[in-house]
């Protein structure tokens, strides 16, 4: 069919199509208002590895310049990133917050919900749905033009939120300790039992200086309040619920409902005429198609 009689029949049929776009810009509205909201908790961390006296530099020689021209997170502050969104630390959560429960609660609303129920298809939460759950609101993002890196939690509890993401700091900084520790403390055993058989005079000197170094190490890790992520800014919660974005929501369904109407009905325009083709004998249809 010619772009003309298509332009010229979609104008003759403005008025469906403005039905339709606002059928679809109601149904889409409907959604967006139905949809379960969340608080968001958020936290601003930077690297220990930052500053001079940083658990790190205390622990080992590194250069002035490492790190300076390299953006992503390396050394304790990796390891501390990494345990965020862990398996261990959706475990945590489970043991320490009511986590499954709020999940399957939500499960359980809405029309999908209802209908869950009536397939017989409700199921008990477990880990893999915390950890599902943690990886989808967990938002870890660098500050652009700096070192410091942004915490977003989502969570449909207010208090729950921030409650959350204290959880998962303080797990991640204690787990990034915890190993500090166990290393330092196997090392030392080790050296102390090397140095109990060692006869050797300038041997000993060197496991010296090295069981010194690890007995620096824990000293230091236990002396320092942050080993892996410093708090810039403490977690905090936001005093209504952000997500989704409601209004950004119905601005791009204002947009989107319009043209999914009229490509519709060019659809429905294209087909019908495909179907009149088709019905046609094949010399009428020979004939009429210099017409067109």
């Amino acid at each position: 069919m010619p772009l003309e009689k298509l332009t010229l029949r979609l104008w003759q049929w403005r008025g469906r199509v403005l039905l339709l776009a606002l059928l679809l810009f109601g149904t889409g509205a409907f959604t967006v208002f139905g949809l379960p909201r969340s608080f968001v908790a958020e936290a601003v961390v930077a690297p220990s590895e930052t500053t001079g006296i940083a658990t790190s530099s205390l622990l080992s020689v590194s250069p002035a310049i490492s790190g300076l021209l390299d953006p992503r997170p390396a050394g304790n502050f990796a390891i501390y990133l990494g345990a965020l969104r862990s398996a261990e630390a959706a475990m945590r959560l489970v043991e320490a917050t009511p986590l499954l429960a709020v999940l399957a609660e939500r499960r359980a609303a809405g029309p999908m919900g209802t209908l869950r129920q009536a397939l017989g298809l409700q199921r008990e939460m477990d880990l893999d749905d915390a950890r599902n759950w943690l990886a989808r609101n967990l938002a870890v993002t660098q500050t652009l033009g700096s070192v410091t890196w942004t915490l977003s939690l989502a969570h449909p509890d207010r208090d729950q939120a921030l409650a959350t993401l204290r959880h998962l700091h303080a797990f991640a900084e204690a787990k990034v300790r915890a190993d500090l520790e166990e290393m330092a403390r196997r090392r030392v055993v080790a050296l102390e039992a090397r140095l109990a058989r060692e006869q050797d005079l300038y041997i000993r000197q060197s496991l010296y200086e090295v069981l010194a170094q690890q007995q620096r190490v824990g000293l230091v890790v236990a002396a320092d309040e942050a080993v892996a992520a410093r708090l810039v800014s403490a977690p905090l919660v936001e005093q209504r619920a952000s997500l989704p974005n409601r209004s950004l929501l119905l601005l791009l369904l204002l947009v989107t409902a319009p043209l999914a109407a009229l490509a519709m009905a060019a659809a429905a325009i294209l087909l019908s005429g495909l179907r009149r083709a088709s019905a046609m004998p094949p010399r009428a249809a020979y004939r009429m198609e210099p017409a067109e």
